[in-house]
């Protein structure tokens, strides 16, 4: 059994949603003994010699154990879906209750190994080019006017990149996108990704 990181545990002793979900997850997660424990992004990720396989997280209606490899994952419970429309890795594994937990516990475990066994084969995702996403005209009128703004984007992680574009171009409006992009220079600047603090 993988040690608990005590610096997640006021994540799961003081949250007051979906604690006891949330605690029943990271043991069957600690369970796997190749998988280190460590805080990031604010939670519990799971980790296999440096790469992230999985993340426990919860939401309004419901907590997940999230694969970040996921769409490797064969899935024949059928349990996992992208968390988003735009989503070309991530799955997620819904939950609302211990008993719920308690009953795909051996699914969850398989998936686990698998998972594991995809870093260990060095199995990755192959991921839409960049360059397959629309650039709003805004934000292409922006670069024109701000070469430093266009190199700060370009220095981004492709990744990043794609969540900014998708961010900016799901706005219908051309003020709204103006303004999408003006909020997010700052972060732009620092190199930070669409969701990162």
């Amino acid at each position: 059994m993988s040690k608990a990181n005590p610096v997640l545990d006021p994540f799961f002793n003081q949250t007051t949603r979906w604690r006891a979900e949330m605690q029943r997850l990271r043991a069957i997660v600690l369970d796997c003994e190749e998988l280190t424990e460590e805080r990031k992004w604010r939670q519990p990720c799971y980790v296999f010699e440096g790469a992230n396989v999985a993340i426990i997280s919860s939401f309004n209606d419901y907590c997940v154990l999230a694969f970040f490899k996921g769409a490797l994952l064969k899935d024949p419970e059928g349990i996992l879906e992208a968390p988003g429309a735009n989503s070309q890795s991530t799955r997620q594994a819904k939950f609302t209750s211990v008993e719920e937990i308690d009953a795909r516990e051996g699914v969850l475990r398989s998936y686990l190994q698998e998972a594991i066994e995809a870093e260990r084969a060095g199995l990755s995702i192959e991921f839409k080019d960049t360059d397959a996403y629309d650039v709003p005209e805004e934000l292409e009128q922006k670069f024109e006017e701000d070469a430093e703004f266009k190199a700060a984007f370009e220095a981004l992680t492709p990744g990043r990149q794609r969540g900014y574009l998708l961010h900016f171009g799901q706005a219908k409006q051309s003020k709204t996108r103006a303004a999408r992009i003006e909020n997010a220079m700052p972060r732009i600047y620092e190199g930070k990704g669409f969701n990162e603090r």
